[in-house]
């Protein structure tokens, strides 16, 4: 991708559609006179009809473009909160709703308002606090930025390997799961 977009999407690559969210966008981006450069990384749901729109990318290239925009928006998603972090930005996170069949369960709800109420992201639960938030950061950039928040998959892996190699041999249980199996039936 070689051109320069102002707002990047991201709805991850659940094979659940979270077509709410480009409507969303595309509603947004309509009310402008002259529509902010847009992608909107959709996976799944259907492509938006008023930004460039793609099914997925590498990772490594998503991140990229995460740093050069103005605003990054996501999927309620841990890891897609925690990418948008790790470049210095606080996204605006809709988290997917599992009573709308955007998710199985309330994880990205109960997970969006976590990090909202750490300051590692900003909830929007309706196009209008959408669009509120989002001009906000397109009219002040700098608004959405922080320190990036550095990964720590390998010293927590690490962690847990010494914590776990300290606990010494795993007992056997006295129980058998097939013994267990034939009590329960």
């Amino acid at each position: 991708m070689t051109q320069d977009y102002r707002i990047i999407v991201s709805l991850g690559t659940d094979f659940h559609r979270f077509d709410r969210l480009v409507d969303w966008v595309d509603e947004w981006l309509e009310s402008f006179e002259s529509p902010p450069s847009t992608l909107v990384q959709h996976g799944a749901s259907r492509s938006p009809r008023m930004a460039q729109g793609i099914d997925r990318m590498p990772r490594q290239d998503l991140l990229a473009l995460y740093r050069q925009a103005d605003l990054v928006v996501v999927q309620g998603g841990p890891g897609s909160i925690l990418d948008a972090r790790e470049t210095g930005h606080l996204p605006v996170a809709v988290p997917r709703l599992p009573e709308l069949q955007e998710v199985v369960d309330s994880h990205q709800v109960a997970f969006t308002q976590a990090m909202h109420r750490q300051g590692e992201a900003v909830m929007a639960s309706s196009l209008e606090e959408l669009m509120r938030l989002g001009s906000a950061v397109l009219a002040d950039p700098a608004s959405a930025r922080t320190l990036p928040r550095r990964p720590g998959g390998a010293a927590a892996a690490e962690r847990l390997e010494r914590v776990v190699t300290g606990l010494g041999p795993v007992p056997r249980p006295r129980v058998s799961l097939r013994r267990l199996r034939q009590v329960w039936l």
